[in-house]
């Protein structure tokens, strides 16, 4: 197609590939984009096409799953043409709910003007219809009210009955399977009765004004003639029903994405709706993206030999006329510090060599991978700010845990007694402030009487200051009064938090960490360095020698890039995760996850491994230790050998 009727010289600006796709816009395309490959080029570039075609900009609809990464496509697009692009209509799946339900709300029996609650919201409103129902009473601990929710919610999300998610991922809670279903009825009414939405409603909504009234779904799919869809891979049930539905009548539709880069199955997102799109709209086009502007052809190589190995993905090779020929490389340490003491080496070493450290990542499976390299980092004065998961010392069961050996080293501390006193069974904030009074304020420290009533109503109070009167903070190490610690704390840990089991890995790496010192005093000072993270306003005031590393799990990192990446634990249990082991589902998704964070490396690419952590053992479970093969998604074919470089091995 010429250019020639056009303002924009399309065929300068785009490869082959996304030009390609940017003319494709009668019938139903899939638009396959390698990482790297421009992606969000051909989105500007179409709506452009579309509108300087003489598209009417309303009838166009562009779907994403951010807000802000719909607003600047669309700011892009009217740079490269004009401002008749900004009223394309662009937005969310959740947004374009709202919008079209604001409109046609009383069809579904709710107010027009219906109150959209947020997580907060309707946890407060689960916990009012849980009290009122009397599940708050029960002898047996029963689930709290954000646990609930998230059941509910992924329920929802994936289009599966509440049974399944129970079994799938909530086994701790299936006994209460009725309950929970009594009050996820009961929640329903309630927000029906209110003209309340949450979240989840506005899809559930709008996909049944879609299928349940023929008249508007016409409506709206002829209205909306071209239908564009970014990071399709990402979407769940109830969206790609809702695409469907909505271009039901021109099928002029693009969905774009990366079936290698699906990695939200956590979230309610369907591989399948990326695989099947052909089945769904038979004729579909398939275009891919392959020119790659972000890594290096040897990268690249690596990473193509990954992906390579999916038992189900579309076919592409990415390639790059970069310039570039360095390896990535595999790095195996003797041990988790050692691993953290290499990263840390590195990156000083690299900003020697003039790199900015906020051209680095490291990057990890689960939150809790970074503990060690955080201690190592800020002993060294290496400013980072870390994304996915919450920060290592601000979690709340690092700080429970912390308490104890705070009170070791100052029995007056009154923050950390209340915290400690609200955490133990019958003990509220007054009997908290009355035992406070005699500890603290009279400076009886642990000589307090242990006869009285609060005492005899509370055995963890009684064990809890006897255990305290034990302690010889002076014989005994940071690590061995943790250990003693842990013993009291796992009752209150498991009592406090529904998710308590993913909590043991931080405080079994807070055990490890430890270990590394003799002197409290030194322990808790290093552990109450300030958090990296700075405000935006001051993050903008940094010069360049204050930039930060990012650590980031690799969830985070999606659709980011970095000069210089480290992927730690690359290790059978780790990456892919144990909990994936024993389901080929689960060990794809986490082939496609080392694959994105495969391909956030633009230059340098290090991929770590420590042997067995020989100091001290695990304290709860030695399973997440033992683990010393180097991942699969390395071995196959000899990837190893082939593809990187070893030299810097057993470090």
């Amino acid at each position: 197609m010429a250019d020639t009727p056009y303002t924009i010289e399309y065929s300068k600006e785009l490869n082959p590939a996304q030009l390609e796709a940017v003319y494709a816009t009668e019938g139903s395309y899939l638009v396959i984009a390698g990482a790297g490959s421009g992606k969000t080029r051909v989105l500007v570039y179409r709506v452009a096409y579309l509108v300087e075609k003489g598209v009417n900009p309303e009838g166009i609809l562009l779907l994403t799953f951010t807000r802000k990464a719909a607003e600047e496509m669309l700011r892009r697009a009217s740079l490269v043409l004009d401002s008749r692009c900004t009223r394309v209509s662009g937005g969310t799946f959740h947004s374009f709910a709202n919008m079209i339900l604001r409109k046609y709300a009383r069809v579904m029996g709710i107010a027009n003007a219906f109150t959209i609650l947020d997580r907060s919201d309707s946890e407060d409103t689960l916990n009012v219809i849980r009290t009122k129902l009397g599940f708050n009473k029960l002898e047996k601990r029963f689930p709290r009210k954000g646990a609930i929710l998230d059941v509910i919610s992924k329920s929802i999300n994936k289009s599966e009955n509440l049974d399944r998610i129970l079994y799938a991922e909530y086994p701790q809670f299936i006994e209460w399977a009725l309950e929970i279903k009594n009050i996820q009825e009961s929640y329903s009414q309630y927000k029906l009765s209110k003209s309340l939405l949450d979240y989840d409603d506005l899809l559930v909504y709008l996909h049944r004004l879609l299928v349940e009234h023929e008249g508007l779904r016409v409506h709206l799919a002829r209205k909306y003639k071209y239908i564009m869809v970014d990071e399709y891979q990402d979407t769940n049930k109830l969206q790609a029903q809702i695409t469907c539905l909505l271009a039901s009548e021109h099928k002029n539709i693009m969905v774009v994405g990366d079936d290698s880069q699906s990695i939200y199955s956590f979230r309610g997102a369907n591989f399948k709706n990326i695989i099947d799109f052909p089945k769904i709209f038979p004729g579909t086009k398939i275009i891919t993206l392959e020119e790659n502007y972000r890594s290096t052809q040897p990268i690249l190589n690596l990473t193509n030999e990954i992906i390579y190995y999916a038992k189900e993905r579309f076919e592409k090779n990415l390639y790059t006329k970069k310039q570039g020929d360095r390896l990535p490389f595999y790095v195996e340490t003797e041990d988790e510090h050692a691993q953290s003491r290499y990263v840390a080496e590195k990156i000083l070493a690299l900003r020697e060599e003039g790199l900015e450290l906020n051209d680095i990542a490291v990057l990890f499976r689960s939150g809790w991978h970074s503990n060690d390299l955080e201690i190592e980092l800020a002993s060294r004065d290496i400013p980072f700010v870390k994304y996915g998961g919450q920060k290592f010392v601000e979690a709340a069961h690092i700080k429970d845990i912390l308490t104890y050996l705070r009170i070791v080293f100052n029995v007056y501390d009154q923050v950390s007694w209340y915290r400690l006193l609200l955490l133990l069974p019958k003990i509220g904030p007054k009997t908290a402030e009355t035992i406070l009074e005699d500890v603290v304020f009279q400076k009886k420290g642990l000589e307090i009487d242990t006869s009285g009533k609060f005492f005899q109503k509370s055995a963890q109070l009684t064990k809890l200051f006897e255990l305290l009167k034990k302690i010889d903070a002076q014989a005994l190490s940071p690590y061995a009064m943790l250990q003693i610690f842990l013993e009291h704390y796992q009752p209150l840990l498991k009592e406090k938090y529904d998710d308590f089991n993913k909590r043991l890995n931080d405080l079994d790496s807070l055990l490890k960490i430890a270990a590394r010192y003799t002197s409290l005093e030194c322990f808790l000072t290093d552990m109450a360095l300030e958090p990296p993270e700075r405000s935006i306003i001051e993050a903008g005031l940094r010069d360049k020698d204050d930039s930060c590393v990012r650590l980031s799990t690799i969830h985070s990192a999606k659709g980011l890039e970095w000069h210089t990446v480290f992927i730690l634990y690359v290790a059978e249990g780790h990456l892919p995760s144990y909990l994936s082991l024993e389901d080929s589902d689960a060990i794809e998704e986490e082939r496609r996850l080392f694959y994105v964070a495969s391909t956030r490396a633009k230059e340098n690419l290090y991929f770590l491994k420590p042997h067995i952590d020989n100091s001290p053992r695990s304290y709860f479970n030695e399973s997440t230790s033992v683990f010393t093969q180097v991942s699969r998604f390395l071995e196959e074919n000899d990837i190893l050998t082939r593809f990187t470089d070893s030299e810097n091995c057993s470090v």
